[in-house]
């Protein structure tokens, strides 16, 4: 495919943060026997903030990267931490384009405080950080193509970027990692998913975010919530691991942590990404002993009268052998050309529509307003007769909480901007 032009406010971006941008090197850390147990599982360290001070309070040598997200982006720059930059850099963006729609301009001076913020923690730290592109981006496959190269060549040694689990982002995450961009692939929930985001893609990252499939079930009153996101993490962690065996070096992260029991029974999971508040309850009270999770079998309690299998959960966990031939199969089919709609008929060709459905801006509006965990009562046909899966429910209202944040972070440059 032929090189694009880079637009002149990309180039001002560049320039401008390069300006920021202190001398490299590592900080020095010392280390810690609690973090060295998990480490010696083979579990690597991350953090899940974007709290500069916060994650220098819990800060050793054993840990490795930040994770940011458009809340946690949204949560710093409303503290105004660079309310005074924002002014600044739209002068010079609107100098390098003149003709710059204000949507556009509000945009890339976000991209700008994106690509700020992580060179911050970088300096910090020393570590590789997960930035993350605009919502707006989530069906559009070359705006995000070129954005996340953008994002990554700010920082090449320590920045990965985060893409959102859509037809597009697999379609755009494929073309990045074969230009060695290093894609954290984000708002996967189950086993399935991250199958065929590592099969189709090859990012360096998936994710299960836990904690919510087990705030969900424990709050519509489907039982206690335990090890309903332990189980699909541990699955989606041995799906990776065969693909891995086949050629293909994606990671497994265990994401949306609640709590430090989670750090110790998933030990031996690729990837941790903790809140701070989760490392600091693992850190100050950690068990005995460690195994690995590989070694382990979780089975969710559920409440008298409740049939998980008539609402999808054991969809989160549970991969047939079928289920992953056929997908392997389409894995070497897809193509470069291929559009977002392409894939999805693709997935409802081979049975599986129920991954990408479609959504009808009614259905949208009220995920949007429900927030990250989904009404059971709103979408319990649909689940009931495979419409939606769960793991589609809980990926597009987290893309919509998200989309709520990065508006908000948006509102705050637009109000700055004079």
């Amino acid at each position: 495919m032929a090189e694009t032009q880079e637009r002149p406010s990309r180039a001002i971006m560049r320039d401008l943060l390069r300006k920021t941008a202190a001398p490299s090197g590592k900080p020095a850390f010392g280390k810690d026997p609690v973090w060295e147990g998990l480490r010696k599982l083979g579990t690597r360290l991350w953090l899940d903030t974007g709290d500069l001070e916060g994650a220098r309070s819990l800060w050793t040598a054993e840990m490795e990267a930040l994770t940011t997200n458009n809340t946690l982006l949204n949560r710093e720059i409303q503290k105004g931490i660079y309310d005074s930059e924002i002014p600044e850099v739209a002068a010079a963006l609107r100098k390098a384009a003149p003709g710059m729609e204000e949507k556009d301009l509000v945009r890339e001076v976000s991209l700008y405080l994106n690509a700020r913020h992580g060179l911050k923690l970088v300096e910090a730290f020393g570590a590789q950080v997960s930035v993350e592109v605009h919502t707006d981006l989530a069906n559009d496959v070359e705006e995000t193509v070129e954005t996340a190269r953008f994002l990554h060549g700010i920082d090449p040694e320590h920045f990965y970027v985060k893409i959102p689990l859509t037809p597009a982002g697999i379609l755009a995450t494929r073309r990045l990692a074969a230009m060695g961009v290093p894609v954290n692939h984000t708002l996967g929930f189950s086993a399935r998913q991250n199958l065929v985001v590592a099969a189709l893609a090859g990012p360096a990252c998936v994710n299960v975010f836990m904690g919510r499939l087990n705030s969900w079930v424990a709050a519509n009153g489907l039982g206690d919530g335990r090890l309903v996101g332990e189980k699909a993490t541990q699955a989606s962690q041995r799906e990776i691991l065969g693909l891995r065996e086949k050629g293909r070096p994606t990671l497994q992260i265990g994401a949306s942590m609640r709590e430090g029991e989670q750090v110790a029974l998933l030990a031996g999971l690729d990837v941790f990404t903790m809140p701070l508040k989760v490392a600091g309850e693992f850190h100050d009270a950690p068990p005995a002993s460690l195994e690995s999770c590989l070694e382990k079998e979780f089975h969710p309690a559920f409440a008298s009268g409740v049939d998980p299998a008539a609402l999808g959960i054991p969809a989160l966990w549970k991969v047939e052998d079928s289920f992953q031939k056929t997908v392997l199969d389409l894995a070497a089919r897809v193509e470069d050309s291929w559009t977002p709609e392409r894939l999805e008929e693709a997935f409802r060709e081979i049975g599986a529509g129920d991954l990408f459905p479609a959504w009808t801006p009614e259905e949208e509006a009220g995920l949007a307003e429900g927030g990250k965990l989904p009404a059971l009562e709103r979408w319990k046909e649909d689940l009931e007769k495979g419409r939606k899966g769960l793991d589609a429910l809980f990926t597009k209202a987290g893309l919509l909480a998200f989309a709520g944040d990065q508006a908000a972070l948006d509102d705050r440059v637009r109000g700055l901007l004079g």
